[in-house]
């Protein structure tokens, strides 16, 4: 049976599944991913690479892990930055006590946080919403706290930020800006790949049916504990591959005090802005948390002869809040949305509905 989806048919089932089912999306997918390997290395300084693009990356990817739990499967969470220490010192204590190969360090560390997610994710069996979220923030000073005064994972100055060690990949050492870049890139492209097709297999159903109603998801046979401690578990391995990135390839050291609770609030606020239950808006939050600095200092530069300097201290805690309360009263579903929304215009222009 053919039918119109945007000025495109399809004829089979397989056509319609496919992960990129519109032509213009594939392509535009292509498209995107040849410019980010090839033309931004070679016009990217290393201001954009260090400040802007690598940090990009490393928080889509955090981001998206939080929207495979909160947005996809409806478990709030306050305390993901936490997730993100563990798989950074994880990945830090086996790089220099087991001396593996730097990905599997950094799939260590992905596993060790998705242990430790599923351990705190058991609260979502019996509670859920403002309660569930209380849970988490208790994961989140717990881990700091086990962090900051167990030497042996922090190491003697457990209060200090440690430098990890170098990056080395086939005896090619990751160092240039451009080569951790190329990195993180890979990861990120490779791991949301897998989220893309994961959200739209039986998991990713069964995760909706659950946030949208969990006992009429449990009422027609979808497993509500595999499938909450699942979604704990995938969505803290994305924390923890993240937390890894962030510590070699951008901070190069790890400190506990960089996955604090405001981290936390961040990473919220990005899937919240970007929009809950999208991959896409993982990606369009953490652009805008990365670009609002740098916007609001150059637009406060203007007026910094009559801004008073406390104001100018807190206005981008100010302008985020805000943000967030405009977006959830007017546009819940984020930056995805009104972006699906144009896209899909723009396809049938100029011929009407």
């Amino acid at each position: 049976m053919f039918y119109r989806e945007c000025g495109q048919f399809k004829t089979t089932y397989a056509d319609d599944m496919a992960i990129f089912p519109i032509a213009q999306d594939r392509w535009g997918v292509i498209g995107i991913i040849l410019i980010a390997f090839i033309v931004v290395p070679l016009v990217a300084n290393d201001y954009w690479l260090t400040s802007i693009l690598i940090p990009f990356l490393i928080y889509s990817l955090a981001a998206l892990g939080l929207n495979l739990l909160t947005g996809y499967c409806g478990q709030l969470s306050i305390g993901h930055a936490a997730f993100m220490a563990v798989g950074a010192y994880s990945a830090f204590n086996l790089a220099v006590r087991l001396h593996p190969p730097l990905l599997l360090s950094f799939l260590g560390g992905g596993l060790i946080a998705a242990v430790v997610g599923v351990i705190f994710g058991l609260p979502s069996l019996r509670i859920k919403g403002f309660y569930l979220a209380v849970a988490t923030l208790a994961a989140q000073f717990t881990i700091e706290w086990v962090i900051s005064h167990v030497s042996w994972i922090s190491g003697e100055n457990v209060l200090g930020a440690i430098d990890t060690p170098p990056m080395v990949i086939l005896n090619w050492q990751i160092d240039a800006p451009v080569e951790r870049y190329l990195l993180c890139l890979s990861i990120v492209i490779l791991l949301t790949l897998f989220a893309k097709n994961l959200v739209r297999s039986e998991i990713g159903r069964s995760w909706m049916a659950i946030r949208d109603r969990d006992v009429a998801a449990e009422i027609i046979g979808i497993n509500l504990f595999r499938n909450k401690l699942l979604a704990f578990a995938i969505s803290s391995f994305y924390a923890g591959v993240a937390g890894a990135l962030l510590a070699f390839a951008h901070l190069r050291s790890v400190e506990v005090t960089e996955f604090d609770l405001f981290f936390s609030f961040r990473l919220l606020g990005m899937i919240i802005i970007g929009g809950l239950g999208s991959i896409l808006g993982s990606f369009l939050g953490a652009a805008f948390i990365v670009l609002l600095p740098i916007f609001i200092n150059r637009t406060v530069s203007l007026f910094a002869q009559v801004v008073l300097s406390d104001l100018l201290s807190n206005l981008e805690l100010m302008i985020f809040g805000g943000l967030i309360i405009f977006f959830l009263i007017v546009e819940p579903y984020g930056l995805a949305r009104l972006w699906l929304t144009i896209k899909s215009k723009l396809r049938l222009w100029p011929f009407p509905y």
